[in-house]
């Protein structure tokens, strides 16, 4: 560590180059404790280095690697006061499925390592925060129940319709979210027409729980 860096500084950068770093181990090594400890020594960082750099090896790697996947989906965005919300929404996942793409074989190792049950909590909190990034940019404000029930759909559609793209290709994820949007927006209309109530009260309570205290995720 340069000891005349700041240390917040120095840990974003080092995040950052050991993520670079896994990309390339990932896809031989698989998503493992492993791979995170020579990702480390391939950026230049000794163990120790590494360890505080990332304490939850790959978990540490998964969220990482998830955040700049919604960074660079909100970066190749258009200004949405010209669109829709349904051509916000299409836009945001489309969006999001590209920059997930382009790191495609290290994905395919950090969506398995996902999906195993000791980490199912991550990959649903992290599928979460990427669906807020998404219904903020599109401009959602939303503060009552409608807040977690968009956020849990989208969620759902972002991580199948992930694995669609990786498993089928391009054109049958767009085909698979131009589906599940129009579902989306059928969802909508029929939510309108009902008053709130104590089913929908309980509903956003559980999904708050979801957002806030049903699944951690390493260093925000």
């Amino acid at each position: 560590m340069d000891t005349q860096e700041d240390p917040e500084a120095w840990l974003r950068r080092a995040e950052q180059a050991v993520l670079d770093a896994a990309l390339v181990r990932a896809p031989g090594m698989g998503w493992t404790p492993a791979m995170a400890a020579a990702a480390g020594a391939d950026a230049g960082f000794s163990p120790g280095e590494t360890e505080l750099t990332l304490p939850y090896g790959p978990a540490d790697l998964a969220a990482l690697l998830s955040r700049r996947h919604d960074a660079a989906a909100l970066a190749a965005l258009p200004d949405p006061a010209g669109l829709k919300i349904r051509q916000r929404i299409r836009a945001a996942v489309l969006a999001r499925l590209d920059a997930a793409a382009a790191d495609a074989p290290a994905v395919r190792r950090c969506s398995g390592w996902l999906a195993l049950p000791p980490n199912v909590a991550q990959g649903l909190s992290l599928a979460w925060e990427s669906a807020d990034a998404l219904w903020r940019w599109a401009g959602d404000v939303a503060a009552d129940e409608n807040h977690y029930t968009k956020r849990a759909i989208l969620a759902g559609i972002l991580v199948t319709a992930l694995a669609v793209r990786l498993q089928q290709g391009e054109a049958e994820a767009e085909a698979y979210v131009d589906a599940r949007i129009a579902n989306v927006m059928a969802f909508e209309a029929w939510k309108t027409k009902l008053k709130p109530g104590e089913p929908l009260r309980r509903l956003a309570a559980g999904l708050g729980r979801l957002r806030y205290g049903g699944a951690s995720t390493p260093r925000a």
